[in-house]
């Protein structure tokens, strides 16, 4: 073993036993290395789709929306802007952000086109959007809270 008595009194123990955590950082070190090495995992990066960039969509979905408001004004949504219940928004689980949709409201026939700019509904798997205060405004859904409709993908305001 490694004299480090030449260091003064009281450092040999030191100095050994920074030599040993050394030799120890330095064998785990190469142990855990391989050629092999699984590259690390890159979450999904998703950006807000422009005009030219939305594929065209024919599928109509149907289910329920649901509103939020005033709770959540100015908070950040899943596409970086800051919440304002008063413009024509809603949350999707998977359209891409930016794209526009016309929400049908079943029983009354009512319309709204809003631009998805946020991620939800969650917790109701029969819920497909929520609205901003303003769409559900427009389709007369503020009391109930809650309306049976049908999305389609349509393309700008």
């Amino acid at each position: 073993m490694y004299d480090a008595g030449w260091m003064g009194p009281g450092v040999g123990a030191f100095a050994r036993g920074a030599i040993r955590a050394a030799s120890c950082l330095a064998l785990l070190v190469s142990a855990c290395t391989h050629g092999d090495a699984v590259p690390l995992r890159q979450p999904p990066y998703e950006t807000a789709v422009t005009g030219r960039d939305v594929l065209p969509r024919t599928e109509v979905q149907t289910g329920f929306a649901s509103w939020y408001g005033a709770a959540l004004a100015g908070h950040r949504t899943a596409s970086g802007e800051r919440f304002d219940p008063e413009k024509m928004t809603a949350a999707h689980r998977s359209l891409p952000l930016g794209t526009w949709v016309e929400v049908l409201r079943v029983d009354t026939g009512r319309r709204v086109r809003v631009r998805i700019n946020d991620r939800g509904p969650f917790g109701h798997a029969d819920r497909i959007v929520d609205l901003s205060h303003a769409a559900a405004r427009e389709l007369d859904m503020l009391r109930a809270g809650v309306a049976r409709v049908e999305l389609r993908v349509v393309g700008g305001p």
